[in-house]
């Protein structure tokens, strides 16, 4: 098994814990149980992992989910991040720009209160957006989030690209790890993009799940070696594809460790060593 044969400590930035109603089974893609996504990742050799839910239906809000993951990480090697919502279409196009200004939060999105609530509960150790499936937060919403401090797990992709990232997001004063490099699905064009945006912006990472370019990896960890961050996409990928992944680039041991272990523990604290359960 990997755990008995890498060598190397690692921790995932990006996974996925959803719960049913009796906070059990995952409610979308791969059905998993706590207890088996623990197990695949030790499989993997993964001592530490960020979970969060994954999407909630339309007009539902994240605090149960967010309440429920929360939950189910204790005495696990699971570190909790609350999923945030909004009312703004994250799109670019002049119809988003009109809804946005006419765009006011509905009881179910997340309010500067309840980021203010979540950044107070110590079982939870950032934010997670996914502007694609539920809207991007209000500008009072994400303030917040920067007063708090902590960092952000931002779903990227073809339908919320690193530009688009860049108008919002990052100009607010927060950690952002960009997911799978910014180009989900397997979008090398907008890869290339979030690397360069890691010249004008020092709080943006990016983690590796669901980056099956061998070359866009290695060019990640030679040009920016401190801000690649291990992330598996799981359960909808096993933990072990992208440990392995990593464990077979073309890479100093130096630069395999920073992005398994040493670059998440100085973004998120419960991913630190003296961190493992």
């Amino acid at each position: 098994m990997l755990e008995l044969e890498h060598g190397f400590r690692a921790v995932d930035v990006h996974a996925r814990l959803d719960p049913d109603d009796g906070a059990v089974v995952a409610s979308r893609g791969r059905d998993i149980s706590p207890e088996r996504l623990q197990r695949e990742m030790h499989q993997a050799g993964v001592v530490q992992s960020a979970v969060a839910p994954g999407p909630r239906p339309a007009g539902e809000g994240y605090l149960r989910a967010n309440n429920a993951v929360a939950r189910l990480s204790v005495d696990r090697p699971f570190r909790a991040m609350a999923r945030l919502n909004g009312p703004r279409d994250p799109g670019d196009s002049a119809v988003s720009r009109l809804r946005n200004l006419a765009a006011a939060p509905a009881d179910h999105h997340t309010d500067p209160g309840d980021v203010e609530q979540y950044a107070y509960d110590s079982r939870l150790h950032g934010f997670v957006l996914d502007p694609v499936n539920d809207g991007l937060p209000t500008e009072a919403t994400l303030e917040q989030i920067a007063a708090a401090g902590e960092p952000v797990l931002v779903h990227a992709g073809r339908g919320y690209p690193p530009d688009a990232v860049a108008e919002t997001v990052l100009s607010y004063d927060f950690p952002t790890i960009l997911s799978s490099f910014g180009g989900y699905p397997l979008d090398r064009a907008l890869m290339d993009e979030a690397l360069e945006l890691l010249d004008s912006y020092d709080d943006l990472y990016l983690d590796t799940a669901f980056v099956r370019f061998r070359d866009v990896l290695e060019r990640g960890l030679l040009e920016h070696p401190d801000r690649v961050l291990f992330g598996s996409g799981a359960p909808d990928t096993h933990p072990d594809v992208g440990v392995m992944e990593v464990l077979t680039l073309d890479v100093s041991e130096d630069l395999l460790d920073r992005a398994l272990s040493k670059n998440a523990a100085r973004v998120i604290e419960g991913l630190a060593p003296g961190a493992d359960a």
